[in-house]
């Protein structure tokens, strides 16, 4: 008589993650993260189209770069620190405000267009396989790593023309607004493996996000209501303005993830996110450079 022999069966159960989220079996393609669809033919089409999008907006991040440090005056913005310094007369401890750098800000606007002329130059050529390999799984972690950068140097600017000179202050915004876009890659590969989409870091990176906005918006409102030393006019347009680009691109993402229209196609929502942040560095770069770095 011979045993028959059991193998093992490949159809394995949903694992759970955390708070009770239902994994994708091994093997299984997750529904949370569904890449591109098409023909090979059509998505070959698609990625070189992203491919050449990605190098047009290299160069135009480029020449803006770099005409924003030939064109720039040599305006500066201070950064002080404030260590406590003990008063032996009061036998107490107080701030000491101290100048640490002054900052030329022409060549700060410059660093976050030529960020993203690196990044988008990166991924359409010796990045570009590893790029496509991503984008079918429906990632793009270079994005966030460029805005980890790009975007966290742009916030403190913004909080520099507000009266945020802080050394401190300056470098736990940056450090907040980099873990918000941290956190999109970690929603991104998450969701590899949901059969639903899970919002967890989504909801945490939004939570980092919204902090260094009200910061800026307590030293606006206090800039505002200081008497004569008002923020200039072009401050009353850039703070609105850009707080309203930073959550379209929360918008996109949420579109990708409910996928709305044209968004159930993650390429769609990949050239959104191009879009967005060559305007919303456009905007940013060249208000400031008009409110305080054209030359007189």
């Amino acid at each position: 008589m011979t045993k028959s022999k059991t193998t093992p069966s490949t159809n394995r159960p949903a694992r759970k993650a955390g708070g009770g989220q239902k994994l994708a079996p091994a093997g299984a393609t997750a529904v949370a993260a569904m890449g591109p669809t098409g023909t090979t033919a059509e998505m070959e089409k698609k990625f070189a189209g992203l491919r050449r999008f990605n190098l047009i907006m290299g160069f135009l991040h480029l020449v803006q770069g770099i005409l924003m440090i030939v064109l720039s005056n040599a305006t500066t913005y201070p950064i002080f620190t404030n260590y406590l310094n003990f008063d032996v007369a009061s036998r107490s401890l107080s701030p000491n405000p101290q100048l640490l750098y002054e900052l030329r800000f022409g060549p700060a606007v410059a660093a976050f267009l030529l960020i993203s002329a690196v990044a988008h130059f990166y991924l359409s050529t010796v990045g570009y396989e590893r790029y496509v390999r991503n984008l079918k799984q429906s990632m793009n972690p270079v994005r966030f790593y460029e805005y980890a950068l790009s975007s966290s140097l742009m916030i403190v600017l913004i909080g520099m023309l507000v009266g945020l000179w802080d050394l401190g202050a300056i470098l736990l915004i940056f450090t907040l607004n980099a873990s918000m876009n941290l956190f999109g890659i970690m929603m991104e590969l998450h969701n590899q493996r949901t059969n639903r989409t899970d919002w967890t870091a989504f909801i945490y990176g939004c939570i980092a996000g919204i902090v260094p906005w009200i910061v800026i918006t307590l030293y606006f409102v206090g800039a505002v209501n200081s008497g004569e030393a008002k923020p200039p006019a072009f401050v009353y347009a850039i703070v609105p303005i850009l707080f309203v680009f930073f959550n379209i691109f929360a918008i996109n993402m949420v579109l990708q993830y409910k996928k709305v229209g044209r968004w159930a196609d993650y390429l769609f929502g990949e050239r959104v996110y191009i879009v967005l942040s060559l305007a919303a560095k456009t905007v940013l770069a060249w208000v400031i450079f008009a409110g305080t770095l054209a030359p007189v």
